[in-house]
């Protein structure tokens, strides 16, 4: 169950993330969202995993909203890359 809770947390840390980065985002809302989604999770499992929250810690939106931004951040990077070359 607390499975699609991330699911969920992550589409909307996707969105936030989306609108924090400072970039125009070429791959639009979806893309960005199944960014959001899987960067949450890992970014959820990852501060679960060394012990810095445990379930249902306001600070897991936090994480997720970090691990979204730092996915995002290496997809613009990495679309930048292959644009250029």
């Amino acid at each position: 169950m607390y499975i699609f809770g991330w699911i969920f947390l992550g589409l909307v840390a996707g969105i936030v993330a989306k609108f924090m980065m400072l970039r125009r985002d070429p791959g639009g809302l979806f893309i960005t969202s199944l960014l959001g989604i899987v960067g949450a999770l890992m970014g959820g499992f990852l501060g679960r995993f060394i012990g810095w929250y445990g379930d249902g810690d306001p600070v897991g939106f936090a994480m997720a909203v970090i691990g979204s931004i730092m996915l995002l951040a290496t997809y613009l990077l990495t679309m930048e890359r292959t644009a250029s070359v």
